[in-house]
């Protein structure tokens, strides 16, 4: 008999965190859309065999990323390398400042939610994560970690996607006008 009050007290316990799991809870406006589909105006996740270039980003306690803005070029492949320098959890989550701003809202009722999603990746402190990310959209667009009041504490940055390129000649170079 001891057993099944231990079995349901396991149950509610395994349930309780799958309401916390991160998924579509009413901040999608349009029915059936994803993240991925949010994320659509940014880019979309990267092959991680196609990256163009890495680039690192520190994540620290005093709420910053450093750096806080990332230029690149349409339709290149970036790593993120997020290194967590602090002893809190943080992440880096891509978005348009409006999807920023509901999520970071929704973090605060729910604190421990977690994220499964391609546009986004937390790091335990101490601790270096990754982000593959594809921008094929030319604009500036946001990123902040998400976690409960780090967003409002001011945890945030910009990545500035130019343009086409031009192309590359044989010797590597593009032509410039001068």
């Amino acid at each position: 008999m001891k057993q099944i009050p231990q079995l349901f007290a396991m149950s509610v316990i395994a349930l309780s965190s799958v309401a916390f799991a991160h998924g579509d809870e009413g901040h999608n406006k349009k029915p059936g859309a994803s993240h991925e589909e949010h994320a659509a105006t940014l880019g979309k996740p990267g092959d991680p065999k196609k990256v163009s270039r890495t680039v690192e980003i520190t994540m620290s306690d005093a709420m910053r990323f450093s750096p806080s803005s990332v230029a690149v070029k349409r339709n290149e492949t970036i790593r993120f390398v997020l290194k967590n320098e602090g002893k809190l959890k943080h992440e880096m989550v891509l978005g348009t400042i409006k999807e920023l701003k509901e999520h970071a809202a929704l973090m605060l009722k729910f604190p421990e939610m977690e994220h499964a999603d391609p546009n986004q990746a937390s790091v335990e402190p101490g601790k270096t994560g990754e982000l593959i990310w594809q921008f094929t959209k030319a604009g500036t667009f946001d990123f902040a970690c998400l976690q409960a009041g780090h967003y409002e504490a001011g945890m945030k940055g910009q990545v500035m996607v130019a343009g086409t390129t031009a192309p590359a000649k044989a010797d590597g170079h593009a032509d410039h006008k001068h």
